[in-house]
């Protein structure tokens, strides 16, 4: 089969333990079984930013939302430029794990003001098509194995879910169950993406 040259911008949100990562793996496995080329990505990213932000996470290491904030728009501009943008440029479908809706959710979610989070990241283009994976917090908090990160509190993920279905309601995500079975998840993605590529 001819590799099927389509650029488009494909990004997976949500809570933590909604199943963004699993569900990318298997978008991007339909998406190559049917030719096309497929770029995988995440955020935070593997730049330098990227890397320090993962690092001061998983080290416990709580810094102020403004912060994070910040520091999140400075590896999405790096992430963009280095390797979303060229993706794109070459024919691909980048399927991102996380991007800026991430910030409007946590940070928001940590009483940033919306606006500022958007101001800082004017210089991001909006996707093609972007799909909330929902999940109630607890159901997403309880599929986490091992230790948790300083953003995996039931309270703060409540807060968390509710600025994404803010986003739902604005019409900048698309809603996906989350809760029901992966394959049946996996499903209804690619009938989304499908129809995004093709319309489009």
């Amino acid at each position: 089969m001819p590799e099927r040259l389509r650029a488009a911008f494909i990004v997976l949100e949500g809570g933590d333990g909604a199943g963004k990562t699993v569900q990318a793996h298997a978008l991007c496995s339909a998406l190559k079984r049917e030719g096309y080329r497929v770029h995988p990505t995440s955020e935070p990213s593997q730049s330098d930013v990227g890397r320090l932000i993962r690092r001061s996470f998983l080290e416990g290491r709580k810094i102020s939302a403004e912060v994070e904030a910040l520091l999140f728009a400075a590896d999405r501009f790096l992430h963009l430029k280095s390797e979303v943008r060229p993706a794109l440029a070459a024919g691909s479908i980048v399927v991102c794990d996380r991007y800026m809706y991430a910030s409007f959710a946590y940070q928001g979610a940590q009483g940033v003001d919306a606006n500022w989070i958007r101001e800082i990241n004017r210089f991001a283009e909006k996707p093609d098509l972007a799909i909330y994976l929902d999940v109630p917090a607890e159901t997403g908090l309880s599929r986490i194995k091992g230790k948790k990160t300083v953003l995996e509190k039931l309270e703060l993920q409540r807060r968390v879910r509710e600025e994404y279905l803010k986003l739902v309601r604005a019409g900048e995500l698309v809603l996906v169950d989350s809760t029901r079975p992966i394959k049946t998840v996996a499903e209804d993605i690619y009938a989304l993406v499908t129809g995004s590529i093709s319309a489009s």
